[in-house]
């Protein structure tokens, strides 16, 4: 339990009490119950601050509360007082030091304790970080796989060899890290022939990587995931591509070969991105969406293909007015049928 007051205090947030109150836990605006500390960020989450059971809340500076029973805390961004609330009283990683037994290290990587490594590493069980195999037999670099310090690595994460890892990154389970890029050329007959990928990845600071997601190797080169990026569970990142700084893709996205996001663009769920393509920075692509062609402004992108998203607003609108516009034109072609028998009498 930890005082409203010193809560206020950490982050900057003032309310109209002069009682000793404590918060008890935290909790969403719809489920929070007596005791919690909540926000309310707008939008559609309105609806549940009439009925919240709960005792704190965030809430905007200007802000009207309509409750007299909850306790409002007035900041200017609700939501990133939450998150600070939660960061310093109520989420913490377990101690970062550690190399599960079960984790098999290849020799030629720098990582972990009494490896050359970084410092403060967890290595959970069942990982695999480097490879027994010289699958490049004349490149040294693909030997070796580096990891930076602070890193968190869950059970059952594979980092291939070649692939360098910064500070402070998160890696959840089940993820695979510069596995072969897709890419083949055709025989005359049909057959492929793989092309073989001989570059690797790069994962600057800060990162964090969803469960089982994907980061292809470059054919050449390297696959850049840049600093600050949030990757979520089941995204597919293909060979070459790089993601720019402090960007974020949602669950079951994928984005195909050397194709480049700007900064600070966001994928929504299930966006896939074609090949060769360039997003501007601040590009925000709207969930089930499929970009064909390079996006070269900032701004809110939906559909298939992707456009701009009032006008895609606009062009479903009219699609979905197709039903009724077929029988206006139908009934219009009937009466022009009937005008043009009258007038050749």
């Amino acid at each position: 339990m930890i005082a409203l007051a010193e809560i206020a205090l950490f982050t900057g947030a003032s309310y109209e009490s002069n009682g000793d109150y404590t918060v008890k836990n935290v909790g969403s605006l719809e489920h929070g119950v007596a005791g919690d500390l909540t926000y309310l960020s707008g939008g559609s989450y309105f609806k549940f601050y009439e009925t919240t059971s709960a005792s704190f809340i965030f809430v905007k500076n200007d802000f009207t509360p309509t409750r007299t029973d909850l306790i409002h805390l007035f900041v200017e961004k609700p939501e990133k007082a939450f998150l600070a609330v939660l960061e310093k009283y109520y989420f913490k990683y377990p101690a970062l030091s550690g190399v599960s037994k079960s984790a098999f290290i290849h020799s030629s990587a720098n990582c972990g304790e009494g490896l050359a490594a970084g410092e403060n590493i967890v290595i959970s069980a069942g990982c695999v970080i480097g490879t027994n195999l010289r699958i490049f037999h004349n490149s040294v670099i693909l030997d070796n796989c580096t990891i930076g310090n602070n890193c968190l690595i869950f059970p059952n994460v594979t980092i291939r060899e070649g692939v360098v890892i910064g500070d402070n990154v998160v890696i959840h389970s089940g993820a695979v890290i510069g596995a072969d890029g897709f890419g083949y050329a055709n025989n005359s007959d049909g057959s492929k022939i793989k092309i073989p990928q001989v570059g690797n990845v790069i994962i600057e600071d800060d990162v964090e990587i969803g469960a089982n997601t994907t980061i292809d190797r470059a054919a050449l080169g390297s696959t850049i995931i840049r600093k600050g990026v949030k990757l979520d569970n089941l995204v597919q990142i293909a060979h070459n591509v790089q993601i720019g700084e402090n960007s974020a893709i949602s669950s079951q996205s994928g984005v195909s070969g050397s194709s480049k996001m700007g900064k600070n663009c966001i994928l929504a769920g299930q966006v896939g991105i074609a090949d060769h393509i360039d997003l501007a920075d601040g590009v925000i692509i709207a969930a089930k969406s499929g970009v064909s062609k390079s996006i070269k402004e900032s701004g809110i992108y939906w559909g298939i293909p992707a456009k701009e998203i009032r006008n895609s607003k606009r062009l479903e609108a009219h699609f979905r007015g197709l039903p009724e516009m077929s029988d206006t034109v139908a009934d219009l072609k009937r009466r022009i049928e009937e005008l043009e028998k009258l007038l050749n009498k």
